[in-house]
């Protein structure tokens, strides 16, 4: 058996609000609650676990999701339409832009607990020269 990533826990001030914001923006769907955990899982069956702690413990993280160009567009209009401020870095100095690294599309956005979250249409070094 090959190794595979099969579910990580995001930390959160609020587990169903951070499952839902994260599941409303690419199009999934948040799973039952299962102890302190409310799951969401991604096409290739990795589940991120929301669980809820105190917000003074959360070490902010970084989730990147490889999307559709089709997923990219319909994220995007989502993230607009929250009026979520996007940035083209990861170091926020590029607000309201998108960057198109390696011939794709990405960008990030800041969850309810503070974790930065990236969407990407090509994986890093994808971009065939």
């Amino acid at each position: 058996m090959s190794v595979e990533l099969n579910h990580t826990i995001v930390h959160a001030r609020d587990n169903r609000e951070s499952a839902e914001f994260l599941a409303g923006i690419l199009g999934l769907e948040t799973g039952a609650e299962w102890g302190p955990f409310i799951p969401v899982t991604t096409a290739n069956g990795v589940t991120l676990d929301f669980a809820t702690i105190p917000a003074e413990s959360i070490a902010l993280q970084h989730y990147a999701f490889l999307v559709s160009e089709a997923e990219f567009d319909t994220a995007y209009a989502r993230i607009q339409e929250l009026g979520a401020t996007y940035y083209a870095d990861p170091h926020r100095k590029h607000p309201g832009e998108i960057n198109h690294n390696d011939g794709g599309r990405g960008l990030y956005f800041i969850d309810p607990a503070g974790h930065a979250m990236e969407i990407i249409t090509r994986p890093y070094g994808g971009f065939a020269s």
